[in-house]
């Protein structure tokens, strides 16, 4: 409203509320007319990472890290959009009457946070994040805004992540105490493998690693974007006292000779871990953990938190002790929002 007496003009910028629409293909900004990773084709897209449940084939655009689109050319094959566009890290560019821009989320090489900005107001959507150090790729950074978009992979209280040195220093114990087997790591091809490797290397271990034949490919696109892996061998010439990593439905390789772990975050569950049938459980994850998305909410700032990628109801509870409203994004597309 404008103040006759002074002469000017109060603008109360909008709510991301009223212009950012949760869609069953995923979330879709009106001003700007393009979706954050759609899971279904659209003809805009801009994509946080190259996992397959957020970077999907037959787009018309998409808008991405370089890092991101090199992976999704290797996933998708060359045709996977029609056009494509790079962007760096803190890039602001317009789309429609939005600004984007992208930040580092820490989780996989490449991987984004996705800013946007219209009239004044400002929502980031985290996609995928985790604030342990990785040499792989970028550092979480956090952004000040308005609503901040989390994930909640691992949203409950029994979620602690266990320091990342220890559990490798459990893998190379065991190789230690068993020279006459193999190890066999479950891990998956795109950001796991590459952390472990990464995480070998600066416990000291500078033997080969051995890779199951789906890895290499990433594994080279990593060390094209400057991540020094160390040497690496196909699984095929492994022999015993050697590392060997693979796809977790391959981990059985060499049963009658080998020693099965598997890394992943759910490994800290003692259930899940036991289910899994491994010998090692290894709990690393790419996700943040319970205290990690509580520091991250007090760290962005915002007064509103969209909650997705899991459980929601804990943190709910969690910001709204801190005084900051919280609310899950199947909840939002149920009262309304979504369309």
């Amino acid at each position: 409203p404008a103040d006759a007496r002074h002469g000017f003009e109060i603008v109360i910028p909008p709510h991301p509320g009223e212009w950012m629409r949760v869609r069953a293909g995923g979330l879709y900004c009106v001003p700007g007319d393009f979706h954050v990773d759609p899971q279904r084709p659209v003809d805009r897209a801009v994509v946080t990472h190259g996992h397959a449940d957020h970077a999907r084939p037959g787009h018309g655009r998409v808008l991405a890290t370089a890092e991101t689109l090199a992976i999704m050319e290797i996933r998708l094959g060359p045709n996977y959009a029609k056009a494509r566009r790079a962007v760096r890290y803190g890039e602001e560019i317009r789309i429609g009457d939005a600004k984007v821009s992208l930040a580092p989320a820490g989780h996989i090489l490449g991987s984004a946070q996705v800013s946007i900005t219209y009239r004044g107001s400002r929502i980031v959507v985290s996609g995928d994040f985790k604030r342990r150090p990785d040499a792989t790729c970028a550092p979480f950074e956090p952004l000040p805004c308005d609503v901040f978009v989390t994930e909640a992979t691992f949203g409950l209280p029994v979620f602690r992540h266990p320091p990342d040195r220890g559990e490798i220093g459990k893998l190379l114990a065991s190789l230690e105490a068993f020279r006459d087997r193999f190890h066999i790591v479950g891990v998956y091809s795109l950001g796991k493998c590459q952390r472990v490797l990464s995480l070998l290397r600066a416990a000291g271990w500078e033997r080969p690693v051995f890779l199951h034949d789906s890895f290499p490919k990433l594994c080279d696109l990593y060390g094209r974007f400057g991540a020094d892996l160390g040497p690496l061998a196909p699984m095929r010439d492994a022999s015993a006292g050697d590392i060997v990593l693979a796809p977790p439905s391959a981990a059985g390789f060499r049963p009658d000779r080998s020693v099965r772990a598997m890394a992943s975050g759910w490994m800290g569950v003692r259930r899940r871990a036991a289910q899994s049938g491994v010998d090692l459980p290894l709990a690393i994850s790419d996700h943040a953990d319970w205290d990690e998305l509580l520091q991250t909410i007090d760290d962005v700032g915002a007064p509103d938190i969209w909650i997705t990628h899991g459980r929601a109801d804990a943190l709910v509870r969690a910001a709204s002790l801190k005084g900051i409203s919280a609310i899950g994004l199947d909840r939002i597309a149920r009262e309304g929002n979504g369309d």
